[in-house]
């Protein structure tokens, strides 16, 4: 009778680990799906930041060159 036990008992322990890799293996997808999203939304988030700044250093040029035209003097 022990021998027939045995056996069911490995049977039902491999179930329980095959479960076990299936939510693992889950989770895992999950978390690298969840970083791969964060990720992407933070490259998009530092594009337009350097985007921005890239406006505001050409529109500070932009003045500074007016202001060096105002005051370069006529050649006539």
């Amino acid at each position: 009778m022990k021998m027939s036990k045995k056996p069911l008992q490995k049977i039902k322990h491999q179930i329980k680990s095959g479960k076990y890799y299936i939510f693992w293996g889950a989770a895992t997808i999950a978390v690298m799906a969840g970083q791969i999203y964060v990720g992407a939304g933070y490259r998009s988030m530092s594009e337009s930041v350097e985007d921005l700044t890239e406006m505001i250093e050409i529109k500070i040029e932009m003045e500074l060159l007016k202001n060096s035209m105002r005051k370069m003097p006529v050649i006539q």
